[in-house]
């Protein structure tokens, strides 16, 4: 069997094969265009917008409980190991930055030579007959000779602010003439700006201060405690050419070292100077808002120089290359005044802490800690519609209180939800913790003075069991002195059997028919077992038939009726039931204010809303898990400011590439660069007169080419046929 291709080889000289082509230098080549290429700056351009995007959207540097909180385990993990909480200092976002710059210089590098040929080039060697391919064109004739018309032409286009050349042929002359060559100055000073811009981000971001710590053998702190007991290794050179970071100062002390926050800890940054806060002031709108903080500063110079300065919010200092705004403020540790009082019927005490310290308090058997977290001198709140007076018919009355409704309402916020605002300073608060002997913590928040709340004087103590929650506000009310005693004294009464059972008998006596004494005894059984139950200490419940220690309000009142009252007579017996309840507190309250010799309670609109009030709070005191009350008698504030520390010297960069980016976008979107085309020659048969063919090209075609072309040729040429 033949094969038809043997031929086509000689078996003597075998046919080499061809020679193999170079990879490296060609897939270089490929890698460069990649890069260069407009696509790929796209590319990148959008992958960043989208992470500013997230950066801005999800909050950076938060605690991690916060994220774990808002996304769940799973998802804050996720993100986490990404690093979209630190997205401006995050590894990936740092090199697809460098990649930019990289692109872009490139096409700058690749396009610079081209844009600067093309800006010295007139095109005056074009053909005369290529004209006529043009789109706008025209063809006319002068009234002059060849040289006539050419000056005439050239004078023109000089006042019109052409740029021209003219290149003499044997036929005629070729006038080339060109406009608006900013546009390609647009396009070198847009991608410029982008290499600036992005150069001045990676100069003034984390990429310098990483580097140090590689370079110097430095680490993130991730313990607490004081500066001063930071380590060497993790304090940075105070020749950092570039860091970002935090600088509080309290009244009357100076400070000397920022700290930086990294993604898995801090840095410490020493500064050439030591920055002393004389004093700290600040306004507020009546929104409560800040309107202007500032901050009196000492600059201590290494060399013993010292620089009095005022530093306020968009009026930073700059000193030894070092800007410091002001940023925040917060307390300083301000010495607090309280009275603590304890809930079991203790004797009250004073107590003394700092804001930022903590303390324990002994009460019984059980130990706290107590952690003093904060103070707010300005406490701005909506008290619209809540200053209502008592009604005509002598205030509120206790008997009218629904169960289902004060059981729903029980530690609820601080002021009801109005539709009308009427904003009111309602004096300082203060901030606490209370840590029980398994380290649970929960947070509490009272106020000093009381609130007028819906016609009546209550003091707002709040509680809550995480962050993530609203305070809830027990409303105790004000007696007729403003304090807080009259409540303490009918719950301390209330707690003690035998003023239960007198105040009973005497509520008794005073309700019972005078024709019908046989009601007494019944009369006076039912009160105090409603005192019993409303003070805890008569509940049972229904499970295991076994007394509830400290299960007591109106709850375990309306667990008694839903237990013990058919359904159908239940709203009646609720409501004796309530009455009955009002009239032994208040007999109970009478006989507080006998044991603390004052005199008894006038029974008017007043005290029938601080009796209302009472019966509420009282009730709600049941959900309240602190063994102890703290009250904030006085405080002595110390303020301590917050700034910003920066040395960034890629701010110069930055601000010249917003300035060539400024000027690029303006040259390439509102300077058309056009190309104008004059051809002369000698008119056939026409003696001293010359043919005239023009043509207008432009980078950007719009309507208002055509106009302009329409004009050019109404001022040079006569129309022909």
């Amino acid at each position: 069997m033949s094969d038809s291709n043997s031929d086509s080889f000689s078996p003597t000289t075998p046919e080499a094969p061809p020679p193999a082509r170079p990879q490296g230098p060609g897939a270089g080549r490929e890698f460069i265009e990649l890069l260069s290429s407009m696509r790929f700056a796209i590319a990148l351009l959008t992958v960043i917008c989208i992470a500013s995007v997230i950066g801005t959207v999800v909050r950076q540097r938060e605690p991690l409980n916060n994220y774990v909180n808002q996304f769940g385990p799973f998802w804050s993990e996720v993100f986490g190991k990404v690093d979209l909480y630190t997205v401006y200092s995050a590894w990936w976002f740092l090199l697809i930055l460098g990649f930019l710059v990289v692109s872009t210089t490139l096409c700058i590098a690749r396009n610079t030579p081209k844009i600067l040929a093309d800006l010295k080039s007139y095109k005056e060697q074009v053909r005369e007959q290529s004209l006529q391919a043009h789109k706008h064109k025209a063809l006319g004739q002068l009234p002059l000779s060849l040289e006539a018309s050419l000056q005439q032409v050239s004078q023109w286009l000089d006042g019109g602010g052409w740029k021209a050349r003219a290149q003499v042929r044997t036929n005629g002359i070729m006038v080339a003439a060109r406009k608006g060559a900013a546009n390609k100055i647009g396009y070198l000073a847009a991608h410029s700006a982008i290499v600036l811009i992005c150069l001045g981000g990676l100069f003034d971001g984390d990429l310098l201060v990483k580097a140090l710590m590689w370079a110097q053998g430095k680490s993130v702190y991730q313990g607490g405690g004081f500066i001063s007991e930071v380590p060497a290794q993790h304090r940075l050179s105070d020749r950092n050419p570039s860091f970002r970071g935090t600088l509080t100062v309290t009244e009357g002390s100076r400070n000397g070292t920022a700290v930086l926050s990294m993604t898995d800890g801090v840095l410490l940054q020493p500064l050439p100077f030591d920055v002393e806060l004389k004093k700290f002031k600040v306004e507020y709108y009546s929104t409560g808002m800040p309107k202007l903080f500032a901050s009196d500063v000492l600059i201590h110079d290494r060399d013993g120089k010292t620089t009095a300065a005022t530093i306020k919010v968009n009026e930073p200092l700059i000193h030894e290359g070092v800007a410091i705004y002001q940023s925040d403020f917060s307390d300083g540790g301000s010495l607090l005044k309280l009275r603590a009082i304890p809930l079991n019927g203790a004797e009250p005490f004073t107590l003394q802490g700092r804001v930022g310290s903590s303390t324990e308090l002994q009460q019984g058997e059980q130990r706290l800690g107590i952690e003093f977290s904060g103070l707010r001198v300005i406490n701005v709140e909506n008290m619209g519609g809540n200053a209502g007076a008592p009604n005509a018919e002598g205030g509120a009355d206790v008997r009218k209180v629904d169960l289902v409704d004060s059981l729903q309402g029980h530690l609820g916020s601080g002021a009801k939800t109005r539709t009308e605002k009427s904003l009111q300073n309602i004096g300082p608060s203060f901030n606490y913790k209370l840590v029980d002997a398994s380290g649970q913590r929960r947070e509490f928040n009272n106020y000093m003075a009381p609130v007028l709340l819906d016609g009546q004087r209550v003091f707002l103590l709040g509680m809550r069991e995480s962050l993530n929650e609203g305070f809830r506000y027990l409303r105790a009310p004000a007696d007729e002195n403003g304090s807080l005693d009259g409540w303490l004294r009918l719950r301390q009464a209330l707690q003690k059997p035998e003023l239960r059972e007198r105040a009973a008998k005497l509520y008794a006596e005073a309700a019972t028919p005078t024709d019908k004494p046989q009601m007494l005894p019944q009369l006076t059984a039912t009160a105090l077992r409603a005192l019993g139950l409303f003070a805890g200490a008569d509940t049972v419940r229904p499970e295991d038939k076994k007394p509830a220690s400290g299960w007591g309000g109106l709850m375990a009142l309306s667990q008694f009726v839903d237990r013990e009252v058919p359904e159908a007579e239940r709203s009646r017996v609720s409501e004796v039931l309530l009455r009955i309840l009002n009239g032994s507190l208040f007999e109970l309250h009478k006989l507080s204010r006998e044991q603390a010799k004052l005199p008894p309670p006038v029974n008017d609109a007043a005290t029938q809303a601080f009796m209302t009030q009472a019966v509420l709070s009282l009730s709600d005191a049941v959900f309240y898990p602190a063994p102890v009350l703290l009250q904030l008698e006085d405080f002595e504030l110390v303020q301590a400011s917050g700034f910003q520390v920066a040395r960034a010297p890629g701010k110069t960069l930055v601000y010249l590439g917003a300035i060539l980016l400024i000027i690029g976008v303006f040259a390439m979107l509102y300077v058309k660069e056009r190309r104008l085309w004059i051809w002369l020659e000698a008119a056939p048969g026409q003696g001293e007169e010359t043919r005239v063919r023009m043509a207008l090209s432009s980078t950007r075609e719009s309507p208002d080419t055509a106009t302009e072309f329409d004009r050019l040729k109404s001022e040079l040429l006569k129309d022909t046929a």
